[in-house]
């Protein structure tokens, strides 16, 4: 099994405040510390865990700077008001957020419940009865007197071993947790709007081309048919342009179903109700988001300290850590006090008189003998919990180099295609032009026209994929690098 070290915490005070700012994660060749400065548990180390690179692989052309004030509102490089409204509104707005939230204030209750099992518990009980005797005239008369009592009762459970503070430590780990799952929420969901609205953008720019191709379309079948109808050509040409120009048409019920979804998928991301942000998208900027190049990368480690789920599955890692351990402490006694004041008077006038009072202090010391192994199965167990949650840990690591990487590398390629498609559709557009022009002259027939048609309506739609896929591309790598929230969000 793997060693997992935590250091003492001082007093049950220190983690009884943790925020998002106290996680601090160092990320070294041999091991990984994770700090929880003010938490009460300042390190963990283990071994094994995945090596992390000096630079990214892919980052040729990318500047190299810290990213951590950068990108926590990259979505404003995007240079789009309609974009940064709807993403600030979602923040505020959005179930996701508000049940991260709910959350977080579960976990801190539940840390400080624990807490209070640190002190001593203190209850009070009262109570006074008397006897009554009925006579003949079905009355009653009052014999015998009263009785009065009170008590207060104390117990205490000393955590001699700690095993208590391993639970106060588990539980603030898990506040952490919570925290950096409302900050990992806030990431994906800004990233999610983004490429939601992106594909909007898409389908817009893409359905106002193809209504452009339609009307172009429209008059090369509407020239066909003049031509049919004069009898320079046969019926073949003008049904040849007909059918072209229905094809188009087909296309553009399926991109205003798009635009239409894309329009409610915002709303609901947004926390809204379907329309409710309609007039917001149909004014102000409505081109596609495009990307800034000038976008710093920073290193690995910065990266890795800044992503929160990896800050997320550190914590984890550490409540199952402190779980272990509180596990182990079963294995050793435990020493319980309690005590009782009491007050025990016959009449409520004598309770106040000092020989009716009463206390007693029991102290009792109680440890494991014979189990049948149940507390070594438990802490086997939880060694199992914790080596799942390094695991994990590793696994989240890994996935955050390969999830840059990756963006790394399709910003790059998007860029590239995109250029070189810019360049193909602008001759494509010429050869179309130039195409129609020598029909309506007379000097070509209409296959060369169709032909040069298809073949731009085709480098429209790929232009507006990679444009799409590369401004997709630029807001994953954004996520990728830990962007999309700050300590004071």
């Amino acid at each position: 099994m793997r060693s997992y070290v935590l250091a003492e915490t001082s007093s049950p005070q220190s983690v009884t405040k943790p925020s998002m700012n106290c996680l601090r994660l160092v990320l070294l060749s041999s091991f990984v510390f994770i700090g929880l400065s003010g938490c009460g548990v300042r390190s963990v180390s283990m071994r094994g865990e995945p090596s992390i690179p000096a630079d990214w692989k892919n980052a040729a052309g990318f500047p190299v700077a810290s990213p951590a004030r950068d990108l926590s509102r990259w979505w404003k490089r995007f240079d789009d008001p309609g974009l940064s409204r709807i993403i600030s509104d979602a923040l505020g707005n959005s179930p996701d957020m508000a049940s991260a939230s709910a959350r977080i204030r579960e976990a801190r209750s539940r840390r400080d419940a624990e807490i209070a099992l640190l002190f001593p518990t203190l209850r009070g009980a009262a109570s006074a009865s008397g006897n009554s005797t009925s006579n003949d005239g079905g009355g009653s008369n009052w014999s015998g007197g009263s009785s009065s009592s009170a008590a207060l009762n104390a117990s205490w459970e000393a955590d001699l071993f700690g095993k208590r503070r391993r639970s106060i430590e588990a539980a603030a780990a898990q506040v952490g947790a919570t925290e950096e799952n409302f900050n990992s929420v806030q990431a994906a969901l800004a990233s999610e709007i983004a490429i939601a609205y992106t594909q909007l953008r898409v389908a817009e720019a893409a359905l106002e081309v193809l209504l452009r191709i339609v009307s172009t379309r429209e008059e090369t079948s509407q020239l066909a048919t003049w031509r049919t109808q004069s009898g320079e050509s046969d019926s073949l040409e003008s049904s040849q342009a007909l059918s072209s120009l229905e094809q188009a048409r087909a296309g553009v019920p399926a991109l205003r179903q798009t635009i239409s979804q894309s329009q409610n998928l915002l709303a609901l991301l947004a926390g809204r109700a379907p329309g409710n942000l309609d007039n917001l998208l149909s004014s102000g900027k409505q081109s596609i988001p495009d990307p800034a190049s000038s976008l710093a990368v920073g290193i690995p480690a910065d990266t890795l300290r800044q992503r929160p789920d990896v800050r997320l599955a550190g914590y984890q890692l550490l409540a199952a850590a402190a779980q272990t351990r509180a596990a182990d402490a079963e294995r050793f006694p435990s020493l319980n006090l309690t005590g009782t004041l009491g007050v025990n008077a016959l009449g409520a006038a004598k309770v106040f008189n000092p020989e009716s009072a009463s206390a007693t202090v029991i102290a009792g010391l109680t440890g494991p003998i014979f189990d049948a192994g149940r507390i070594r199965a438990n802490i086997d167990a939880q060694s199992a919990v914790a080596e799942q949650a390094f695991q994990t840990y590793r696994a989240t690591v890994l996935t955050a180099l390969s999830e840059v990487e990756d963006s790394l590398i399709a910003c790059r390629r998007t860029t590239e295609r995109l250029d070189t498609l810019e360049k193909a559709t602008a001759a494509a557009r010429e050869a179309a032009t130039l195409a129609q022009q020598s029909y309506e002259a007379g000097e070509t027939d209409i296959l060369t026209v169709l032909d040069a048609q298809r073949s731009l309506l085709g480098l429209e739609d790929s232009l507006f994929t990679v444009r799409a896929n590369r401004a997709i591309s630029y807001i994953q790598l954004y996520k990728a690098l830990g962007g999309g929230w700050s300590a004071g969000s």
